[in-house]
């Protein structure tokens, strides 16, 4: 009779299983994308420094929000209504500028040689574009209107500059289009990630489309939230496509650079997005069947980013979480893997937890905000994990340290808070977009439900600053040679 071998027998011979496991697995895929070391390198540390100065923006905003409702204080300030002319901005710079400088970082590596003045043109006019809005509240006459996706001042000095971060952001996916690399019959897994990276140019492409043609269509008889929601929707619907696939770009990258075996080919990584891209390209009939100002067009515009942009994403996710598995804890990882499989995990923890808030949404409450900052975060702490990465092969020095690894479990955490507090209160059927005695607070659960939101955005904005006390430092750090 054959008897299974003891587990001590097993332990003592682990070598010999690593190899048959090794054997029996499918080979490693690196993947990865080399970082030029040319002249898209300078391309990059400059996207790279707009993202960083637009969360350093954003935090200076998120102090002004503070003071601007503190007694006394608030009096100092140039508007009346300085509270939600901050908000503007910060949102704004903590969502728009933030991806996009981010994806210029990475459309940057990713494209050839090329047009390399057409990609610095679009660097400077995004540039100046966030700081005309970020100067805004002090210049303007503020106007905020909190419309979906992009909040405004209406107001000439911050539609200005969101006209020329507009222009800038064309001018940027232009230039990665015409710069995209082939990825050949038989691709890697570098191809397979610069392949995510084009049909992120594609999606963006599509966005700005969309944002033309509602700016030709809507009508500007309308006035206020009204006409800018309406601007807005199709580009903000489709834009989520982009930061969607610049998410599971990182992920993948990630994971291979902590060492993960991930059970996916390139090609199967290729098809997964181009899954992801493929429902964008409905954008176009839906204009031509429904005018924009339709109940249609808005309904069709939901289904289309709700259904057709979450299709890779369990996928993708569940063969990431399948190669951490196989990597066991973390403490096993080297020092400067640390950071990354921390926030590589706590991103997938959060865009899941925000998708599935998805499923919960009923009525006008604050359960929609939990959904969008779920996903949204996923996505920052996901680049927030790849930033590090990038920093010693852009020229940097090495996040090695403690905080780097403990920061984005702060900021998720905090955030985790944040949104658990937002769909008690939205149970509850507290409203979103209110604030202070607007709320309208009835009960204790109530209370309790958004005590623990404003905690957990203590938290979360704690780790917001941690992730720039890291960059930061690491940056002042320069090394002229690369790896």
């Amino acid at each position: 009779m054959n008897v299974p071998p003891h587990p001590a027998s097993l332990a003592a011979d682990s070598p010999a299983l690593d190899a048959r496991l090794s054997a029996a697995l499918p080979s490693t895929v690196d993947f990865s994308l080399a970082v030029p070391n040319d002249l898209r390198l300078g391309l990059a540390r400059a996207w790279l420094g707009l993202a960083l100065a637009a969360l350093i923006g954003s935090g200076i905003m998120s102090i002004l929000l503070v003071l601007s409702r503190t007694p006394y204080l608030q009096k100092i300030f140039p508007l009346a209504d300085f509270f939600r002319v901050a908000l503007v901005v910060h949102v704004d710079l903590s969502v728009l500028v933030w991806f996009v400088a981010f994806a210029g970082v990475l459309w940057s590596l990713n494209g050839g040689k090329r047009f390399i003045t057409l990609a610095w043109s679009g660097w400077v006019t995004c540039m100046a574009g966030a700081a005309v809005m970020t100067l805004a509240p002090f210049l303007g006459r503020g106007g905020p209107i909190m419309s979906n996706y992009v909040p405004v001042l209406e107001d000439p000095v911050f539609m200005s500059g969101l006209a020329l971060f507009g222009i800038g952001f064309a001018l940027l996916v232009l230039r990665s289009l015409l710069t995209a690399p082939k990825v050949g019959l038989r691709p890697d897994g570098g191809a397979a990630l610069a392949f995510g990276l084009n049909a992120a140019s594609v999606s963006a492409a599509v966005a700005l489309f969309a944002l033309l043609w509602s700016l030709m269509k809507v009508p500007m008889a309308l006035e206020g939230k009204a006409y800018y929601e309406l601007l807005f929707w199709g580009s903000g619907h489709v834009i989520q496509f982009t930061y969607t696939l610049l998410m599971l770009v990182s992920w993948l990258w990630l994971a291979n650079a902590c060492g993960a075996r991930i059970p996916l080919t390139p090609r199967i990584a290729m098809l997964l997005f181009a899954i992801g891209l493929a429902s964008v390209f409905l954008v176009p009939p839906i204009y031509l069947a429904y005018d924009v100002t339709s109940v249609e067009h808005r309904q069709l515009l939901t289904w289309l980013m709700r259904f057709g942009g979450g299709l890779p994403i369990l996928p993708m996710g569940l063969a990431v979480a399948i190669g951490l598995l196989r990597i066991g804890h973390p403490g096993r990882l080297a020092p400067a893997q640390r950071p990354l499989h921390a926030a590589l995990v706590s991103s997938l923890a959060l865009f899941a937890v925000g998708g599935l808030i998805g499923f919960l949404i009923q009525g006008n409450n604050v359960k929609i905000p939990a959904h969008y900052h779920g996903c949204i975060v996923g996505v920052t702490l996901a680049l927030m994990g790849l930033a590090y990465h990038l920093l010693p092969r852009l020229g940097y020095a090495q996040p090695v340290s403690r905080l780097a690894t403990w920061q984005p479990y702060l900021y998720g955490f905090g955030q985790l808070l944040h949104i658990i507090g937002l769909v008690w209160s939205g149970g509850y059927g507290v409203q979103r977009k209110v604030a202070g005695s607007d709320q309208v607070l009835r009960s204790t659960q109530e209370v309790v439900g958004m005590g623990i939101m404003g905690l957990g955005g203590l938290i979360a904005i704690i780790g917001g600053i941690l992730f720039l006390v890291v960059m930061l430092r690491a940056m002042l750090h320069f090394k002229s040679e690369l790896p």
